[in-house]
């Protein structure tokens, strides 16, 4: 049987011709066939377990890891970095703060880390509150006791933008982050752990609720202004929304009132890397090992959406990083036998330098923030909405003046359109404009300073024009709407601002 199967499979089966002599591989050919089955080496994927084993060697004697020495030496990227306590203020506040999705269930008490610059007046009424960004410390600005620089160093001073022989600038950490206010990594009262994942969901109005009782207890009536930037823009509508009495100025740059889709898509995909980290344990980590790996590619992603391509085409081009002794020593061929053009073969980690640029943000950010942190603060800006069924779904409503007990007097001059030729409506306004105009209609009697940045693909030109759009729909003729230009994206607003001398 096994000859019949033999001689079936010989007739099936095309004989294989040896090879000549004179197609017997060279020495060179084996050499790159060596070469080739060597087993292939990641740097880029190596050094998060390198990182791994310097945080299991350092928990013992350390119990957190800084990089504040990273620091990038182009362009304005911020000098986010852990806060040393003893350089901030800390407000306890002890009784319940009411949140948003947990109307039932407020958190217990709170604590808010501050740093103020410039004299409060007798009158207490040259106060200006600065708002930050998702994952910024209260050290917008040098101070005494901590003469670093801040994210905002180069608007917070004399003769500055927010000039502090004339204002009084307070600068809070916001609730659920963790530079010394209450949040995911604080320890909660009930229990002695952190919080963890137990901790509730915020919302923006939550956060801007937990400064207001900050500025009760300085006894501030009112503001002179509310100011911020990004999530801090949020906040600064969110300010005014909320207590339209007393905020007497709005500074909205670079935010928006309502968060679009495609901002929600990107901190989805931030939140998913992250979660996926298998450190992460459902964000139970802090007794163990944190989840860098997953913190660096959510910085990666965030990264690409604080900047912009034209930026990068001029600071990167398709520039490739330098090879290093490492490399020579990974492949000595990778000159000899290079991509065309490159002088080097290609690689599946880094080769260009903007690859190296993101690494660099990532690594230099993975062990500065908490990473629950960011996922509940990065959740509270998806959350963001002031459309009008929106508001009325969460059952909020702003601390409105009481009607008046007398009839109005009739006014002297018409209402003024809410557009001028300088600012004409709209073309084509988007379907929820008339519903964000309706939700914005407190902010009426507050003037307010839009700015807008034409490179930022995170909170588009198109979200700036919409929300002076909305106020101006709403009824608030004092609204300035500016647009900069520039290549620097989101994070212009880190860099150029003179604008602000427009409301202050």
């Amino acid at each position: 049987m096994a000859s019949v199967l033999r001689s079936r499979l010989s007739r099936l089966v095309p004989a294989i011709p040896r090879p000549s002599s004179s197609k017997c591989p060279t020495p060179s050919s084996r050499r790159h066939t060596s070469t080739a089955r060597r087993t292939p080496r990641f740097p880029c994927v190596d050094a998060h377990a390198a990182r791994e084993s310097r945080l299991i060697a350092s928990i013992a004697t350390s119990p957190s890891i800084s990089h504040e020495d990273d620091v990038c030496e182009t362009g304005p990227e911020p000098p986010y970095a852990r806060p040393n306590p003893t350089t901030y203020h800390t407000y306890h506040h002890r009784r319940p703060l009411p949140l948003t999705y947990h109307p039932d269930a407020p958190l217990p008490s709170f604590e808010i880390a501050y740093e103020t610059w410039g004299t409060l007046s007798p009158n207490k009424d040259n106060v200006i509150l600065l708002h930050t960004g998702l994952s910024a410390s209260s050290h917008a600005a040098s101070t005494p006791a901590n003469p670093a620089p801040g994210w905002w160093e180069k608007f917070i001073g004399p003769g500055k933008a927010l000039d502090t022989d004339q204002f009084f600038i307070i600068c809070t950490n916001v609730i659920g982050g963790c530079y010394g206010s209450t949040g995911p990594s604080s320890i909660e009262e009930a229990t002695g752990k952190p919080w963890a994942t137990r901790f509730p969901i915020i919302s923006i109005f939550d956060m801007v609720n937990a400064q207001f009782c900050l500025l009760d207890d300085f006894g501030i009536k009112k503001l002179y202004a509310s100011v911020g930037c990004s999530m801090g823009a949020m906040q600064s509508l969110a300010a005014g929304w909320l207590h339209p009495r007393r905020v007497g100025k709005i500074v909205s740059i670079s935010g928006t009132a309502r968060s679009s889709p495609s901002a929600v898509a990107m901190r989805f995909a931030q939140r998913s890397v992250l979660m996926a980290d298998p450190n992460w344990n459902s964000g139970f980590y802090y007794d163990g090992l944190p989840p860098h790996t997953g913190m660096k590619l959510a910085r990666q992603i965030a990264t690409i959406t604080y900047r912009s391509g034209p930026e990068w085409d001029l600071r990167f081009g398709r520039q490739l990083r330098p090879l290093t002794d490492s490399d020579a020593s990974e492949s000595p061929s990778s000159l000899s036998h290079a991509g065309p053009g490159t002088g080097r073969a290609p690689a599946l980690c880094p080769d260009f330098l903007i690859e190296t640029y993101l690494d660099h943000q990532g690594e230099s950010f993975c062990l500065k923030y908490d990473a629950n942190s960011l996922l509940y603060i990065s959740k509270a800006m998806d959350l963001f909405d002031l459309t009008q069924p929106a508001l009325q779904a969460l059952n909020i409503k702003p601390n409105l003046p009481p009607p008046p007990t007398h009839p109005a007097t009739p006014e002297t001059e018409p209402h003024k359109t809410s557009h001028s030729k300088s600012h004409p409506p709209p073309v084509n306004p988007p379907p929820h404009l008339p519903e964000l105009a309706a939700g914005m209609a407190p902010l009426a009697h507050i003037p307010t300073l839009v700015l807008g940045v034409q490179s930022d693909i995170l909170f588009t030109v198109e979200q700036q024009r919409e929300v002076a759009d909305a106020l101006r729909m709403g009824g608030n003729e004092r609204v300035s709407y500016y647009e900069l230009g520039g290549v620097w994206g989101h994070d212009t607003f880190l860099s150029v601002f003179s604008f602000l001398c427009l409301i202050f």
